[in-house]
């Protein structure tokens, strides 16, 4: 587990969404936590977690997400298990391996 990860999680999830997150701060947590990313046209890119899907946009103008872009990937993470307390009790990879169907058995803590 990443403490960036980590603050960055609790940074999307708190309210009011703060507007001043980085595109590739974003890119690098949902890599984190197992997603898959693939570059659409027009600045646009399909992020795949388990059996969920969201399509994120690449702010144009410099690379800080709006509030409402945080807000939807706030609403993409949720919807995949990715909250900050699942998080930091480390069960986002078990919530994947639910989504996707796939085991595993190995505990990373031993």
């Amino acid at each position: 587990m990443s403490r960036h990860h980590a603050h960055l999680i609790r940074t999307i999830f708190h309210d009011p969404p703060n507007g001043n997150l980085h595109f590739r701060e974003i890119e690098s947590l949902l890599r984190h936590v197992g997603a898959e990313l693939e570059p659409l046209s027009g600045g646009r890119v399909r992020a795949k977690l388990g059996r969920m899907e969201a399509i994120l946009h690449h702010p144009h103008h410099g690379s800080a997400l709006g509030a409402q872009s945080v807000l939807h990937v706030r609403e993409f993470l949720a919807r995949c298990g990715v909250t900050p307390s699942a998080y930091e009790m480390g069960e986002t990879r078990e919530a994947q391996a639910g989504n996707t169907g796939k085991a595993d058995n190995a505990d990373p803590r031993g």
